[in-house]
Protein backbone atom coordinates (compact mmCIF):
# COMPACT_ATOMS: atom_id res chain seq x y z
CA UNK A 1 0.00 0.00 0.00
CA UNK A 2 2.93 2.22 0.98
CA UNK A 3 4.32 2.15 -2.81
CA UNK A 4 0.92 3.03 -4.35
CA UNK A 5 -0.24 5.86 -2.50
CA UNK A 6 3.61 6.84 -3.16
CA UNK A 7 3.03 6.30 -7.01
CA UNK A 8 -0.65 7.84 -6.79
CA UNK A 9 1.47 11.50 -4.85
CA UNK A 10 3.96 11.56 -7.72
CA UNK A 11 1.23 11.52 -10.04
CA UNK A 12 -0.71 14.16 -8.31
CA UNK A 13 2.63 16.42 -9.50
CA UNK A 14 2.69 15.22 -13.01
CA UNK A 15 1.59 18.57 -15.52
CA UNK A 16 -0.98 16.17 -16.78
CA UNK A 17 -4.50 17.53 -15.46
CA UNK A 18 -6.09 14.70 -16.09
CA UNK A 19 -3.45 12.38 -14.01
CA UNK A 20 -3.16 14.24 -11.67
CA UNK A 21 -7.06 14.40 -11.33
CA UNK A 22 -7.42 10.25 -11.70
CA UNK A 23 -5.03 10.43 -8.47
CA UNK A 24 -7.24 12.39 -6.31
CA UNK A 25 -9.64 10.10 -7.01
CA UNK A 26 -7.63 7.15 -6.75
CA UNK A 27 -6.50 8.54 -2.88
CA UNK A 28 -9.95 9.75 -1.79
CA UNK A 29 -11.09 5.80 -2.84
CA UNK A 30 -8.78 4.25 -0.34
CA UNK A 31 -9.29 7.10 2.32
CA UNK A 32 -12.97 6.07 1.96
CA UNK A 33 -12.33 2.46 1.81
CA UNK A 34 -10.19 2.57 5.38
CA UNK A 35 -6.69 1.89 3.47
CA UNK A 36 -5.22 5.19 4.35
CA UNK A 37 -6.06 6.87 7.65
CA UNK A 38 -5.99 10.26 7.94
CA UNK A 39 -5.94 12.75 11.41
CA UNK A 40 -8.67 14.34 12.60
CA UNK A 41 -8.32 18.05 11.92
CA UNK A 42 -5.59 19.99 14.13
CA UNK A 43 -6.38 23.70 14.25
CA UNK A 44 -3.82 24.95 12.00
CA UNK A 45 -4.05 26.27 8.68
CA UNK A 46 -2.24 27.41 5.56
CA UNK A 47 -3.49 29.63 2.82
CA UNK A 48 -0.62 30.88 1.33
CA UNK A 49 0.69 27.83 -0.40
CA UNK A 50 2.47 28.63 -4.05
CA UNK A 51 2.04 25.85 -6.66
CA UNK A 52 4.00 24.86 -9.33
CA UNK A 53 1.90 27.23 -11.73
CA UNK A 54 4.46 29.82 -10.60
CA UNK A 55 6.96 27.99 -7.96
CA UNK A 56 6.89 25.93 -5.15
CA UNK A 57 10.42 24.16 -4.15
CA UNK A 58 9.17 20.53 -4.36
CA UNK A 59 7.28 21.21 -7.55
CA UNK A 60 3.51 20.18 -5.87
CA UNK A 61 1.12 21.20 -7.98
CA UNK A 62 -2.58 22.26 -6.48
CA UNK A 63 -3.81 19.14 -5.75
CA UNK A 64 -1.02 17.82 -4.31
CA UNK A 65 -0.89 20.46 -1.89
CA UNK A 66 -4.52 19.56 -1.07
CA UNK A 67 -3.96 15.85 -0.37
CA UNK A 68 -0.80 16.85 1.51
CA UNK A 69 -3.74 18.76 3.81
CA UNK A 70 -5.68 16.33 4.00
CA UNK A 71 -2.83 14.06 5.24
CA UNK A 72 -1.91 16.66 8.09
CA UNK A 73 -5.40 18.00 9.43
CA UNK A 74 -4.98 21.28 7.75
CA UNK A 75 -8.42 23.32 8.84
CA UNK A 76 -7.86 25.08 5.79
CA UNK A 77 -5.98 25.10 2.77
CA UNK A 78 -5.17 28.23 0.42
CA UNK A 79 -3.25 28.45 -3.03
CA UNK A 80 -1.60 31.79 -3.76
CA UNK A 81 0.70 32.08 -7.33
CA UNK A 82 2.50 35.25 -8.73
CA UNK A 83 0.33 36.98 -11.51
CA UNK A 84 -1.80 33.79 -12.36
CA UNK A 85 -4.74 32.29 -11.23
CA UNK A 86 -4.39 28.84 -12.92
CA UNK A 87 -4.34 26.86 -9.79
CA UNK A 88 -8.33 28.04 -9.21
CA UNK A 89 -10.38 25.15 -10.41
CA UNK A 90 -8.21 22.35 -9.35
CA UNK A 91 -7.67 23.82 -5.96
CA UNK A 92 -11.86 23.64 -5.41
CA UNK A 93 -12.22 20.31 -7.74
CA UNK A 94 -9.38 18.85 -5.06
CA UNK A 95 -11.02 19.94 -1.95
CA UNK A 96 -14.06 18.64 -2.51
CA UNK A 97 -13.25 15.04 -3.46
CA UNK A 98 -11.00 15.10 -0.56
CA UNK A 99 -13.20 16.96 2.23
CA UNK A 100 -10.31 19.84 2.40
CA UNK A 101 -11.53 23.82 2.89
CA UNK A 102 -9.81 25.48 0.38
CA UNK A 103 -9.16 29.13 -0.79
CA UNK A 104 -7.36 30.82 -4.07
CA UNK A 105 -5.30 34.02 -3.86
CA UNK A 106 -3.16 35.67 -5.91
CA UNK A 107 0.08 37.64 -5.28
CA UNK A 108 1.98 40.06 -7.38
CA UNK A 109 4.04 43.17 -7.57
CA UNK A 110 2.54 46.63 -7.37
CA UNK A 111 3.59 50.33 -7.58
CA UNK A 112 2.08 52.78 -5.00
CA UNK A 113 2.40 56.17 -6.86
CA UNK A 114 1.81 57.97 -3.45
CA UNK A 115 4.99 56.81 -1.72
CA UNK A 116 7.58 56.36 -4.79
CA UNK A 117 10.00 56.93 -1.91
CA UNK A 118 9.03 54.35 0.72
CA UNK A 119 9.98 51.12 1.42
CA UNK A 120 6.73 48.48 2.06
CA UNK A 121 7.21 45.13 1.67
CA UNK A 122 9.75 44.59 -1.17
CA UNK A 123 13.57 45.69 0.31
CA UNK A 124 15.54 47.85 -1.51
CA UNK A 125 12.61 48.62 -3.76
CA UNK A 126 10.99 52.07 -3.19
CA UNK A 127 7.27 52.42 -4.09
CA UNK A 128 6.96 48.76 -4.82
CA UNK A 129 5.08 46.31 -2.53
CA UNK A 130 4.18 42.68 -2.88
CA UNK A 131 0.10 42.66 -3.23
CA UNK A 132 -2.27 40.66 -3.06
CA UNK A 133 -6.17 39.20 -3.89
CA UNK A 134 -7.77 36.45 -2.04
CA UNK A 135 -11.33 34.71 -1.98
CA UNK A 136 -11.06 34.58 -6.06
CA UNK A 137 -13.90 32.62 -7.05
CA UNK A 138 -13.76 32.87 -11.23
CA UNK A 139 -11.81 34.39 -13.86
CA UNK A 140 -12.27 38.18 -15.65
CA UNK A 141 -14.64 38.20 -18.49
CA UNK A 142 -12.63 38.22 -21.92
CA UNK A 143 -12.49 41.59 -23.39
CA UNK A 144 -13.26 43.27 -19.63
CA UNK A 145 -10.43 46.15 -18.04
CA UNK A 146 -9.85 43.32 -15.38
CA UNK A 147 -8.88 40.49 -18.09
CA UNK A 148 -6.54 43.12 -19.48
CA UNK A 149 -5.00 43.80 -16.10
CA UNK A 150 -4.39 39.84 -15.08
CA UNK A 151 -3.22 39.25 -18.65
CA UNK A 152 -0.40 42.11 -18.12
CA UNK A 153 0.59 40.45 -14.63
CA UNK A 154 1.75 37.47 -16.50
CA UNK A 155 3.44 39.21 -19.48
CA UNK A 156 5.10 41.83 -17.32
CA UNK A 157 6.62 39.15 -14.95
CA UNK A 158 7.49 37.77 -18.20
CA UNK A 159 9.02 40.60 -19.80
CA UNK A 160 10.96 41.01 -16.43
CA UNK A 161 12.37 38.08 -15.96
CA UNK A 162 13.49 37.74 -20.06
CA UNK A 163 15.46 41.04 -19.36
CA UNK A 164 17.32 39.91 -16.21
CA UNK A 165 18.36 36.79 -18.45
CA UNK A 166 19.43 39.16 -21.00
CA UNK A 167 21.65 41.21 -18.16
CA UNK A 168 22.81 38.07 -16.86
CA UNK A 169 24.16 36.62 -20.75
CA UNK A 170 27.93 37.79 -20.49
CA UNK A 171 28.06 37.39 -17.10
CA UNK A 172 27.01 33.43 -17.47
CA UNK A 173 28.96 32.62 -20.24
CA UNK A 174 30.02 29.79 -21.88
CA UNK A 175 26.58 28.60 -20.08
CA UNK A 176 23.47 29.21 -22.01
CA UNK A 177 20.22 29.61 -20.86
CA UNK A 178 17.27 29.55 -23.16
CA UNK A 179 14.29 31.12 -21.83
CA UNK A 180 12.14 29.46 -24.36
CA UNK A 181 13.04 26.27 -24.50
CA UNK A 182 15.15 25.82 -20.51
CA UNK A 183 13.01 28.12 -18.20
CA UNK A 184 9.22 27.54 -19.66
CA UNK A 185 9.20 24.61 -19.45
CA UNK A 186 9.70 23.90 -15.87
CA UNK A 187 5.70 25.22 -15.33
CA UNK A 188 2.37 23.82 -16.58
CA UNK A 189 1.50 26.99 -17.67
CA UNK A 190 4.31 28.73 -18.72
CA UNK A 191 4.35 30.90 -15.81
CA UNK A 192 8.11 30.91 -14.67
CA UNK A 193 9.82 32.78 -11.86
CA UNK A 194 13.25 33.94 -10.95
CA UNK A 195 13.74 30.99 -9.39
CA UNK A 196 13.26 28.74 -12.18
CA UNK A 197 15.92 30.59 -14.05
CA UNK A 198 17.94 29.93 -11.10
CA UNK A 199 17.23 26.65 -10.88
CA UNK A 200 18.37 25.96 -15.31
CA UNK A 201 21.61 28.01 -14.79
CA UNK A 202 22.35 25.87 -11.59
CA UNK A 203 21.76 22.56 -13.46
CA UNK A 204 23.38 23.33 -16.76
CA UNK A 205 26.44 25.00 -15.22
CA UNK A 206 27.02 21.34 -13.45
CA UNK A 207 26.89 20.08 -16.70
CA UNK A 208 29.63 22.24 -18.21
CA UNK A 209 31.88 21.85 -15.51
CA UNK A 210 31.23 18.34 -13.94
CA UNK A 211 34.78 19.04 -12.03
CA UNK A 212 33.61 20.20 -8.47
CA UNK A 213 37.11 22.38 -8.33
CA UNK A 214 36.27 23.76 -11.91
CA UNK A 215 32.82 24.67 -10.90
CA UNK A 216 33.48 26.40 -7.44
CA UNK A 217 36.06 28.23 -9.72
CA UNK A 218 32.91 29.35 -12.01
CA UNK A 219 30.83 30.50 -9.73
CA UNK A 220 33.46 31.89 -7.35
CA UNK A 221 34.64 33.76 -10.04
CA UNK A 222 30.52 35.13 -10.99
CA UNK A 223 29.72 36.09 -7.42
CA UNK A 224 32.86 37.67 -5.53
CA UNK A 225 32.58 34.31 -3.21
CA UNK A 226 35.84 32.40 -2.72
CA UNK A 227 35.41 28.85 -3.62
CA UNK A 228 36.20 27.57 -0.24
CA UNK A 229 32.90 29.55 0.53
CA UNK A 230 31.00 27.91 -2.88
CA UNK A 231 32.82 24.44 -2.22
CA UNK A 232 30.68 24.28 1.09
CA UNK A 233 27.73 25.53 -0.66
CA UNK A 234 27.24 23.00 -3.31
CA UNK A 235 25.93 20.52 -1.77
CA UNK A 236 23.21 22.09 -0.19
CA UNK A 237 20.82 23.08 -2.77
CA UNK A 238 18.92 25.54 -0.60
CA UNK A 239 21.54 27.67 0.42
CA UNK A 240 23.66 27.51 -2.67
CA UNK A 241 20.74 28.75 -4.84
CA UNK A 242 19.75 31.12 -2.29
CA UNK A 243 23.37 32.80 -2.16
CA UNK A 244 23.49 32.96 -5.76
CA UNK A 245 20.03 34.62 -6.66
CA UNK A 246 21.17 37.38 -3.71
CA UNK A 247 24.59 37.57 -5.74
CA UNK A 248 23.06 37.88 -9.44
CA UNK A 249 19.64 38.51 -9.03
CA UNK A 250 19.16 40.86 -6.21
CA UNK A 251 20.34 44.59 -5.52
CA UNK A 252 23.71 44.61 -6.67
CA UNK A 253 23.85 41.94 -8.89
CA UNK A 254 24.69 41.79 -12.46
CA UNK A 255 21.24 40.67 -12.83
CA UNK A 256 19.12 42.93 -10.68
CA UNK A 257 17.23 45.60 -12.83
CA UNK A 258 16.31 48.78 -10.45
CA UNK A 259 12.29 49.20 -10.19
CA UNK A 260 10.73 51.04 -13.20
CA UNK A 261 7.20 52.23 -11.92
CA UNK A 262 6.21 52.00 -15.80
CA UNK A 263 6.82 47.80 -15.46
CA UNK A 264 4.60 47.32 -12.28
CA UNK A 265 0.68 47.69 -12.59
CA UNK A 266 -0.65 50.51 -10.24
CA UNK A 267 -1.77 48.95 -6.43
CA UNK A 268 -5.54 50.94 -7.57
CA UNK A 269 -5.60 49.06 -10.92
CA UNK A 270 -4.92 45.63 -9.28
CA UNK A 271 -7.47 46.30 -6.51
CA UNK A 272 -9.79 47.57 -8.85
CA UNK A 273 -9.41 44.18 -10.77
CA UNK A 274 -9.70 41.96 -7.97
CA UNK A 275 -12.95 43.96 -6.82
CA UNK A 276 -14.31 43.26 -10.70
CA UNK A 277 -13.91 39.49 -9.97
CA UNK A 278 -16.09 39.53 -6.16
CA UNK A 279 -12.52 38.43 -4.65
CA UNK A 280 -11.07 40.22 -1.79
CA UNK A 281 -8.20 42.49 -2.33
CA UNK A 282 -5.82 42.24 0.50
CA UNK A 283 -3.19 44.05 2.84
CA UNK A 284 0.23 42.71 2.89
CA UNK A 285 2.64 43.42 5.75
CA UNK A 286 6.47 42.03 6.03
CA UNK A 287 8.12 42.94 9.21
CA UNK A 288 7.51 46.43 9.93
CA UNK A 289 11.22 47.20 9.59
CA UNK A 290 11.01 49.69 6.95
CA UNK A 291 9.49 53.37 6.67
CA UNK A 292 6.18 52.45 4.53
CA UNK A 293 5.08 49.55 7.81
CA UNK A 294 6.82 51.39 10.36
CA UNK A 295 3.20 53.09 11.57
CA UNK A 296 0.93 49.97 11.48
CA UNK A 297 -2.42 51.90 11.92
CA UNK A 298 -1.36 54.41 9.08
CA UNK A 299 -0.57 51.58 6.75
CA UNK A 300 -3.90 49.70 7.67
CA UNK A 301 -5.84 52.81 6.94
CA UNK A 302 -4.16 53.29 3.52
CA UNK A 303 -4.89 49.55 2.74
CA UNK A 304 -8.70 49.77 4.11
CA UNK A 305 -9.37 53.28 2.58
CA UNK A 306 -8.63 51.13 -0.85
CA UNK A 307 -10.99 48.52 -0.02
CA UNK A 308 -8.54 45.75 1.43
CA UNK A 309 -10.84 43.60 3.75
CA UNK A 310 -7.98 41.28 4.64
CA UNK A 311 -4.42 41.56 6.09
CA UNK A 312 -1.64 38.99 4.72
CA UNK A 313 1.37 37.82 7.05
CA UNK A 314 3.94 35.15 6.92
CA UNK A 315 4.22 34.71 10.32
CA UNK A 316 7.40 32.56 10.43
CA UNK A 317 9.58 35.20 9.08
CA UNK A 318 8.63 37.30 11.97
CA UNK A 319 9.25 35.03 15.47
CA UNK A 320 11.52 32.01 14.24
CA UNK A 321 14.49 33.83 13.81
CA UNK A 322 18.02 32.66 15.03
CA UNK A 323 19.34 36.53 15.96
CA UNK A 324 17.58 37.36 19.77
CA UNK A 325 17.97 41.34 18.78
CA UNK A 326 16.31 40.57 15.21
CA UNK A 327 13.67 37.81 17.22
CA UNK A 328 12.86 40.96 19.79
CA UNK A 329 11.76 43.59 17.00
CA UNK A 330 10.01 41.27 15.22
CA UNK A 331 8.26 39.80 17.33
CA UNK A 332 7.52 42.93 18.58
CA UNK A 333 6.69 44.11 15.64
CA UNK A 334 3.81 40.60 14.86
CA UNK A 335 2.01 42.00 17.47
CA UNK A 336 1.60 45.09 16.49
CA UNK A 337 0.50 44.39 13.74
CA UNK A 338 -2.09 42.27 14.75
CA UNK A 339 -3.15 44.69 17.59
CA UNK A 340 -3.82 47.31 14.56
CA UNK A 341 -5.93 44.61 12.22
CA UNK A 342 -7.98 43.33 15.05
CA UNK A 343 -8.77 46.98 16.04
CA UNK A 344 -10.28 47.06 12.58
CA UNK A 345 -11.98 44.28 12.62
CA UNK A 346 -9.41 42.72 9.19
CA UNK A 347 -8.97 38.82 9.12
CA UNK A 348 -5.78 37.74 8.44
CA UNK A 349 -4.47 35.25 5.56
CA UNK A 350 -1.20 33.40 7.02
CA UNK A 351 0.87 30.84 5.09
CA UNK A 352 4.50 29.41 4.67
CA UNK A 353 4.56 30.02 1.08
CA UNK A 354 7.19 27.29 0.28
CA UNK A 355 8.21 28.88 -2.51
CA UNK A 356 11.59 28.71 -1.39
CA UNK A 357 13.83 26.17 -0.44
CA UNK A 358 13.17 24.60 3.20
CA UNK A 359 9.96 26.52 3.95
CA UNK A 360 7.92 24.51 6.49
CA UNK A 361 4.44 23.10 5.57
CA UNK A 362 3.29 24.97 7.97
CA UNK A 363 3.63 27.29 10.51
CA UNK A 364 4.38 26.30 14.33
CA UNK A 365 0.73 27.36 15.67
CA UNK A 366 1.72 26.37 19.20
CA UNK A 367 4.88 28.15 19.22
CA UNK A 368 4.89 30.70 22.25
CA UNK A 369 5.59 33.22 19.98
CA UNK A 370 2.45 32.45 17.88
CA UNK A 371 -0.09 31.26 20.76
CA UNK A 372 -1.65 34.43 21.24
CA UNK A 373 -2.79 34.75 17.95
CA UNK A 374 -3.56 31.26 17.05
CA UNK A 375 -6.80 31.46 17.34
CA UNK A 376 -7.10 34.56 15.22
CA UNK A 377 -5.01 33.02 12.48
CA UNK A 378 -7.15 29.65 11.82
CA UNK A 379 -10.27 32.03 12.11
CA UNK A 380 -9.25 34.20 8.97
CA UNK A 381 -9.17 30.93 7.25
CA UNK A 382 -12.23 30.02 7.97
CA UNK A 383 -13.73 33.33 7.03
CA UNK A 384 -11.90 33.13 3.81
CA UNK A 385 -13.10 29.62 3.12
CA UNK A 386 -17.07 30.55 3.87
CA UNK A 387 -16.66 33.86 1.51
CA UNK A 388 -15.65 31.03 -1.12
CA UNK A 389 -17.67 29.22 -0.53
CA UNK A 390 -20.28 31.47 -0.97
CA UNK A 391 -19.38 33.41 -3.57
CA UNK A 392 -18.92 30.06 -5.79
CA UNK A 393 -22.36 28.61 -4.39
CA UNK A 394 -24.83 31.98 -4.84
CA UNK A 395 -22.51 34.86 -5.20
CA UNK A 396 -23.08 35.99 -1.59
CA UNK A 397 -19.30 36.62 -0.89
CA UNK A 398 -18.05 39.11 1.59
CA UNK A 399 -17.79 42.18 -0.97
CA UNK A 400 -21.31 41.20 -2.46
CA UNK A 401 -24.07 43.59 -2.54
CA UNK A 402 -26.26 40.64 -0.44
CA UNK A 403 -23.58 41.16 2.17
CA UNK A 404 -23.13 45.23 1.98
CA UNK A 405 -26.90 45.47 2.62
CA UNK A 406 -26.74 42.53 5.13
CA UNK A 407 -23.70 43.71 7.41
CA UNK A 408 -24.09 48.00 6.32
CA UNK A 409 -20.48 48.01 6.64
CA UNK A 410 -20.02 46.13 9.86
CA UNK A 411 -16.74 44.06 9.36
CA UNK A 412 -17.46 42.81 12.83
CA UNK A 413 -20.92 41.40 12.23
CA UNK A 414 -19.60 40.30 8.42
CA UNK A 415 -16.79 38.30 9.44
CA UNK A 416 -18.59 36.65 12.38
CA UNK A 417 -21.30 35.44 10.11
CA UNK A 418 -18.70 33.79 7.38
CA UNK A 419 -17.00 32.29 10.07
CA UNK A 420 -19.94 30.42 11.12
CA UNK A 421 -20.54 29.40 7.78
CA UNK A 422 -16.61 28.40 7.31
CA UNK A 423 -16.79 26.29 10.27
CA UNK A 424 -20.04 25.02 9.41
CA UNK A 425 -19.85 24.22 5.81
CA UNK A 426 -18.35 20.56 5.89
CA UNK A 427 -17.78 18.66 3.84
CA UNK A 428 -17.06 21.21 1.06
CA UNK A 429 -19.20 19.44 -1.98
CA UNK A 430 -22.04 18.85 -0.25
CA UNK A 431 -22.42 22.02 1.16
CA UNK A 432 -22.00 24.34 -1.91
CA UNK A 433 -24.73 22.45 -3.44
CA UNK A 434 -27.39 23.11 -0.42
CA UNK A 435 -26.22 26.80 -0.99
CA UNK A 436 -26.74 26.70 -4.43
CA UNK A 437 -29.73 25.65 -3.71
CA UNK A 438 -31.28 28.61 -1.65
CA UNK A 439 -33.84 31.15 -2.81
CA UNK A 440 -32.23 34.09 -4.34
CA UNK A 441 -33.58 36.37 -1.31
CA UNK A 442 -32.61 33.80 1.66
CA UNK A 443 -31.11 35.55 4.84
CA UNK A 444 -27.86 34.55 7.20
CA UNK A 445 -30.16 32.22 9.22
CA UNK A 446 -31.28 30.21 6.44
CA UNK A 447 -27.68 29.91 4.74
CA UNK A 448 -26.76 28.82 8.40
CA UNK A 449 -29.45 26.58 8.86
CA UNK A 450 -28.98 24.93 5.55
CA UNK A 451 -25.28 24.07 6.23
CA UNK A 452 -26.47 22.60 9.40
CA UNK A 453 -24.60 22.90 13.45
CA UNK A 454 -20.68 23.08 13.80
CA UNK A 455 -19.53 19.51 15.16
CA UNK A 456 -16.02 18.01 16.09
CA UNK A 457 -15.18 17.11 12.54
CA UNK A 458 -15.87 20.49 11.14
CA UNK A 459 -14.88 22.39 14.36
Amino acid sequence: MAEEVQELEHQLNDFDPQVRRRAVQELASLVAAGKITVPPLTGAVNVHFHTFFSFHYLDWSPSRIVWEAKKTGLDVAGSVDFDVLDAMGEMFEAGEVLGVRTNVALETRVFAPEFPDWEFSSPGEPGILYFMGTGFTRLPEPGTPAAACLDGMRAGARARNEEMLERLRPVIAPVEVDYEADVLPLTPSGNATERHMLAVLDTKARAVFPDAAKLAAYWSERTGLSTGEIGKLLGDTAKFRTAIRSKLMKKGGPGYMPPDPAKFPQIRDVVQMIRDVDALPCATWLDGTRRGEADPDALLDWFVGMGCPVLNIVPDRNWNLADPADKAVKTQKLAEIVAAARKRHLPFSVGTEMNNYGQKFVDTFDAPELRPYAAYFRDGGYILYGHTLLQRACGKGLLSPWARETFRGSRERANAFYLDVGRRAFPPGSAREMLAGLPAGCGQRAILDAVGPRNERSR
